[in-house]
């Protein structure tokens, strides 16, 4: 009688579907740092041409303190981590769609152009071995979340990915009480950069505390080096206020943002939508004061971010 095999028979795991540019490529081969950025900002957050302006103007800070710029997104169907000039002319013509988690095997299979949010932009960064991640805000648990059961994705993956996300905390517009909570119950360690208050974005005070300060590169990367020798397999949170000359008005602040979430129930207004209304209203009512917040933040983040990611290239 012939032998039969009680093997199942499997197909060779197919090639990680994600593509490196070479600069990228070159940078993770060798043990340089590199830091990532996400291109939602570009796509869904800044009006053009402001958005094109600031996509260089953010790979520049990156370069500019020694580490490499990754910005990430989907074109024809695939992820890159590390875009061309001309890529980067794809992401700010403002036709690609908005790419969660969730959506990043849609958009694969589809052949879709996407820009990825911060969820997205961290599980492509650490697909490829990237550990740092530089953004604007944080998304969380919305205002109202009782009844909507609206809470970002970005809560989630980084309870599950180990990237170490640089941000300005979270989007004022959300319940920073109810995020922060969220970030604990998923063990996800948040430090202050230089304060002992959670940042809210465009101020910076969000009028919460952060559990633990931070005062400089070494000593992020010492606590990231140990959080991930632990295994905890979770990200990290390091909460960057926005360069005070560039704060805005407080008055200014709170009226928008009243003015805002009325819009937001009187238009219906839900989900992904919520963000991109809400930050395209700040703009127009703070005529462009928030859009030069807004940018300010996120490139002293990506600065703070390339200086992170140069200590980590470094052995302890």
């Amino acid at each position: 009688m012939p032998h039969v095999s009680s093997a199942v028979s499997r197909s060779p795991l197919p090639a990680s579907p994600v593509r490196t540019s070479p600069e990228v490529t070159d940078a993770l081969a060798s043990g340089r740092a590199v830091v990532a950025l996400e291109s939602t900002i570009l796509a869904h957050g800044l009006p053009a041409p402001q958005n094109r302006a600031a996509a260089d103007e953010l790979e520049a800070a990156v370069r500019a303190h020694g580490a490499v710029p990754a910005t990430v997104a989907v074109l024809d169907g695939v992820p890159r981590v590390g875009l061309s000039a001309a890529e980067l002319d794809r992401v700010c013509s403002g036709e690609l769609v908005k790419l969660s988690v969730r959506d990043l095997g849609v958009a694969v299979g589809l052949g879709r152009d996407g820009a990825t949010t911060v969820a997205a932009t961290a599980a492509l960064a650490h697909a490829t071995g990237v550990a740092l991640f530089a953004t604007g805000g944080l998304g969380g648990v919305h205002r109202g979340a009782r009844d909507t059961w609206d809470v970002s994705a970005d809560l989630a993956a980084l309870a599950t990915t180990g990237v170490l996300v640089v941000c300005s905390g979270v989007k004022s517009i959300l319940d920073v009480a109810a995020t922060l909570e969220v970030l604990e119950t998923e063990s996800v360690p948040v430090l202050g950069y230089g304060t002992d208050a959670f940042p809210g974005f465009y101020r910076r005070d969000s009028g919460h505390a952060v559990p633990w300060r931070v005062d400089c590169p070494a000593d992020v990367a010492a606590v990231w080096r140990a959080h991930v020798a632990l295994g905890s397999g979770s990200g990290a949170v390091l909460a960057q206020a926005v360069p005070e000359a560039d704060e805005l008005d407080a008055a200014l602040h709170d009226r928008l943002l009243a003015e805002g979430l009325a819009l937001l129930t009187e238009r219906g207004i839900t989900g992904k939508d919520v963000t991109p209304a809400l930050l395209e209203h700040f703009h127009a009512g703070s005529e462009g004061a928030s859009l030069h917040t807004n940018l300010a933040l996120v490139r002293a983040n990506a600065e703070l971010a390339a200086q992170v990611a140069v200590a980590l290239a470094v052995q302890p």
